[in-house]
């Protein structure tokens, strides 16, 4: 299971909500950093405690509020990375029932306003940053109805197109990890000589590549006069000139290895 990204994204909505307001057009009334008086005084009541100014509102109760009442709502640790968070920016704002049916008319399944497991289906082989692109739109189309739009529509259309940005840019980052990421049942596997040639000290990698190289052209050249080995006398020495002098190139090749390895120890 992957990890949530909830605090990110909590940190990012925070920013948009700002600190209290009590904005005499805003239907939602008394609201610190988003949670509405009403919202927390339902809350505080769940959990037995007294009632108290939304302005005196605690960081932990603001993240307990958010996490309960939005992202599972929208059930935001199901969806993909850049989804999760236009949809919670989306549900703070506007209420996670119309979240989801923004949601649900751009995966064109049924818009209930419930994110289950049909429209979870709906996101298999999606592209995340269309389906941001969907919501966005309808989101900022249904703002443009409301009679509030005078008042609140240029901080409405900023925060729309900033959350958009910000939620292309997760989505297409997650899908170029997942395209990048390496395949490892099928990835080489370095030999132990090769991690042994990279501490090789400089000079000792020239030795052995030539004396290697050396020893290579001297094998070749008996294999070649291998045939005619028993035509001549002279070809007979030469023959086994060659092999000893490719032998000991060889035994040249292997000490110098052995000596570059205890140095590089």
């Amino acid at each position: 299971m992957t990890a949530s990204s909830f605090d990110e994204a909590l940190k990012r909505v925070l920013v948009h909500e700002g600190g209290y307001a009590d904005h005499p057009a805003d239907p939602g009334g008394a609201t610190m950093k988003g949670v509405t008086q009403r919202v927390y005084d339902g809350w505080r009541a769940r959990h037995g405690l007294p009632q108290r100014p939304v302005r005196r509102i605690e960081p932990g109760e603001v993240a307990a509020i958010y996490r309960r009442q939005y992202w599972d709502a929208v059930r935001g640790d199901d969806l993909p990375a850049g989804l999760d968070y236009a949809l919670f920016d989306a549900a703070v704002n506007s209420g996670p029932a119309q979240a989801a049916k923004w949601l649900q008319r751009t995966l064109k399944v049924a818009a209930d306003g419930q994110i289950g497991e049909a429209t979870l289906a709906g996101l298999a082989g999606r592209d995340a940053a269309t389906l941001v692109d969907g919501v966005c739109d309808r989101r900022l189309a249904m703002l443009r109805t409301l009679r509030t739009f005078a008042t609140f529509g240029a901080g409405w259309t900023r925060r729309v197109a900033e959350v958009r940005a910000v939620a292309e840019r997760m989505a297409g980052a997650a899908g170029a990890a997942v395209a990048e990421a390496p395949d490892s049942a099928g990835a080489a596997r370095a030999r132990p000589a090769d991690t042994r040639l990279s501490r090789t000290p400089e000079g000792a990698g020239g030795l052995i590549s030539g004396a290697g190289a050396l020893g290579a052209v001297v094998a070749e050249q008996a294999d070649r006069l291998a045939p005619l080995a028993g035509l001549a006398e002279p070809l007979k020495w030469l023959f086994a000139a060659l092999m000893l002098a490719g032998v000991g190139l060889t035994l040249r090749g292997a000490l110098a290895r052995i000596n570059a390895g205890e140095v590089a120890r």
